[in-house]
């Protein structure tokens, strides 16, 4: 039986989480920085042990706000972000919006399917306080508007850059504490551009949605290339 699992990748503007993505799926980097301005989703299969998975990895523009849940329209005032980094985020010109399409439209058709996902991978530059800012907002926010008696969404927090580590600006230590300890998160750090600790961050996304043949296998994660051919679709 192929299980099937959503993920949501998550991130300050800059970070590289669409270059994460593009390097898992096709062992590829650009040191060309180009936005994420809308949701793109991927479709691969993954091979674990001999086990299929079928992934459905949504990569999400930089988001001023996690969406609150419907029922709780009235604590969305509360749940805005403490110092937002205005820096970090896009936002579309009136100009380059869909005709018709406001902002807050088009911010609600980016945020289409945050809250159904099973898991979320959010991503901070280790070389950038802001983005581990945002990520810290985000993660808290997720946790705020879970709908009381469900269980927890596994949130692996990833610091990326780690080919950059002389420009580090919080000791790895102190935020692998924080997030293993205190948050009760996965953590990996990786670099996107050289393919380093790639297949690891995706192996722990796997055990983490309780995928029990994982453990302790990451190197035998690998692709089934005739399955995710084709198999990227931008929304």
């Amino acid at each position: 039986m192929v299980s099937t699992y959503r993920v949501a990748v998550l991130g300050a503007r800059g970070v590289g989480k669409s270059a994460i993505v593009r390097q898992f799926l096709y062992n590829e980097f650009s040191e060309v920085c180009v936005p994420t301005t809308a949701r793109r989703l991927y479709l691969p299969a993954v091979v674990m042990n001999g086990h299929v998975h079928d992934l459905q990895i949504l990569d999400f523009p930089p988001i001023s706000a996690f969406p609150v849940n419907t029922l709780q329209k009235g604590q969305q005032d509360r749940l805005r972000p403490e110092k937002e980094c205005s820096q970090q985020l896009w936002r579309p010109q009136p100009d380059l919006l869909p005709k018709g399409l406001s902002s807050q439209e088009w911010a609600d058709a980016c945020c289409r399917g945050l809250r159904s996902v099973h898991a979320y991978i959010l991503v901070y530059d280790i070389c950038c306080f802001d983005s581990f800012e945002y990520v810290k907002t985000i993660r808290q926010q997720i946790l705020e508007t879970r709908v009381i008696g469900t269980s927890e969404t596994p949130i692996i927090i990833v610091g990326n850059k780690r080919d950059l580590q002389r420009g580090r600006v919080i000791p790895r230590w102190n935020v692998s504490h924080l997030v293993r300890k205190t948050w009760k998160c996965g953590y990996v750090e990786c670099s996107a551009k050289y393919n380093w600790h790639i297949l690891l961050l995706f192996s722990e996304l796997l055990k983490s949605v309780g995928c029990a043949r994982c453990k302790h296998v990451h190197a035998a994660l690998r692709f089934q290339g005739a399955l995710r051919r084709n198999r990227c679709a931008i929304m």
